[in-house]
């Protein structure tokens, strides 16, 4: 086993560039070829790549999905669009999440994290760039759909991996552009901001060469050895890594005795009804409560109710930032269930609160106050997004054993991308018939979800992913 652990680690640190490591059983650790030592202890950094590596995943996410709310009046400008080409534009990025939903579980399933993450650059930034060098709706429309693809995968990839790399004491870390776009995008032009969009995906070039595979996804594909070099990479510790090695082959081979045994382990068994249909339930309510409608056009509704869309813009990426630091930092503190309802209730009073807004200013009462009240709805709504935002693609993660986590990060997210097309290409054409009953609905579906998490979402914190799927889905069902 020792002799399996150096040659896999040595291979491993080859692959990424080190090549003057080598593995030291006698220091216990990495040496260097020139007779120093680099501690096995300091390749934790490696997890911190793993980490930054995510984080410029969902920061990438998140600058598509803000990109059209600070560009919408430039753009429909610039390249002559109707309100019906901009919404379509708006909402294409959905149609673009769909694809990528339907596929993400099974394409990373098949290539792995690590390549997945090398795919989806490439779509990512050629989607930046066609949209920064248009000339033409067609192509600016192929670019945001290219970034609606790259979304539809990242949003169940970049949980899944931070998941699968870390312990069960540091599992979250969800950045988001769109305060970037926000912010960025109410001062500079909208072609230069499409070039900076691509910073992220640039940047998470480099850092793929220095990040290892999935253990996780390892084990299951039985690469025995680079699972546990690339557990030392990232923990550092031999009896660690040892021990968690273990456990992880020892869940992986459990789920594929199960499945020889005459059973086939599918998505669709009675176990996994309960954590499907809860995570199912908790994305297409999320959406239909209004999301990408507050997110892409709300520039424009700051502007319908009175307000400077570049004062609103920048206050909400300051409520936006602030809002998604603190929860990063007490969600392995609270849980998931309390960050769950507290957002789920927030989003529900703010969109109530919008659409009172609207409704006295179109009745002309309260004229002076209206503004006020639809700019603390607005960034109460946003913020109270952050507080749990990537939490369903998390839950994704923890339910679901390694054998049918794809299919149900396809199923949910494919289901979350449908309606969060709907809403975001017909908001525009429902405030036309009714600002303030639009609102009321969002705020409809934001308390059924508020009623859903608390039935029926279980609490995940403090345990392992192995813990926490034998517990949802044990294997005696």
């Amino acid at each position: 086993m020792e002799q399996q652990r150096k040659e896999a680690t040595e291979r491993l640190l080859s692959s990424q560039g080190h090549d003057n490591l080598f593995y030291s059983e006698e220091n216990d650790g990495v040496g260097v070829g020139d007779g120093g030592l680099v501690a096995v202890s300091n390749f934790t950094s490696i997890l911190g790549l793993s980490i930054l590596t995510a984080a410029c995943i969902t920061f990438g996410f998140g600058c598509a999905i803000g990109y059209s709310s600070p560009t919408q009046s430039s753009i429909m400008e610039d390249l002559g669009l109707s309100v019906a080409e901009f919404s379509l534009f708006g909402s294409i990025l959905s149609i673009g999440s769909l694809i990528g939903a339907a596929i993400s579980g099974k394409i990373t399933d098949l290539f792995g994290r690590k390549l997945t993450m090398w795919i989806l650059n490439l779509f990512y930034i050629g989607g930046w760039l066609a949209i920064a060098f248009t000339k033409a709706p067609w192509l600016l429309n192929l670019g945001r759909i290219s970034l609606g693809f790259t979304n539809g995968i990242s949003g169940y990839l970049a949980p899944i991996y931070i998941a699968e790399i870390t312990t069960k004491h540091v599992r979250v870390m969800v950045g988001s552009g769109a305060s970037f776009m926000y912010v960025v995008g109410s001062l500079v032009h909208w072609r230069t901001l499409a070039l900076l969009a691509t910073i992220p995906g640039l940047l998470q070039l480099l850092l793929i060469f220095f990040i290892p595979e999935s253990p996780r996804w390892l084990a299951n594909v039985g690469r025995e050895k680079e699972l546990e070099a690339a557990l030392l990479c990232l923990r550092g510790d031999k009896a660690d890594i040892s021990d968690e090695a273990t456990e992880i082959k020892n869940h992986v081979e459990s789920l594929k005795s199960f499945s020889r045994g005459g059973i086939v382990v599918d998505i669709f068994q009675k176990k996994y009804v309960r954590p499907l249909l809860t995570v199912v339930g908790m994305m297409v309510l999320t959406n239909l409560g209004g999301i990408n409608a507050f997110v892409y056009y709300s520039g424009a509704i700051f502007v319908s109710a009175g307000i400077s869309s570049m004062v609103g813009l920048i206050t909400l990426a300051a409520t936006q930032t602030v809002v998604g630091i603190l929860s990063s930092t007490i969600i392995d503190k609270l849980g998931r269930r309390p960050l769950l309802l507290v957002s789920s209730a927030g989003l529900c009073f703010s969109s109530f609160l919008t659409g009172v807004t609207f409704f006295l200013k179109d009745f002309n009462w309260w004229d002076q106050g209206s503004p006020i009240l639809a700019f603390i709805g607005l960034l109460m709504y946003m913020g109270s997004y952050a507080l749990s935002a990537g939490l369903p693609g998390l839950l994704v993660s923890e339910l679901f054993p390694i054998n049918v986590k794809g299919s149900a990060g396809s199923i949910c997210n494919f289901m979350g991308n449908s309606t969060g097309r709907v809403v975001g290409y017909y908001f525009n054409f429902l405030t036309e018939w009714s600002s303030a009953g639009i609102f009321f609905t969002f705020s409809a579906f934001c308390c059924a979800n508020f009623i859903l998490i608390a039935t029926m979402v279980p609490e995940t914190k403090g345990r392992t992913l192995e813990e926490i799927q034998a517990s949802i889905t044990p294997s005696s069902d």
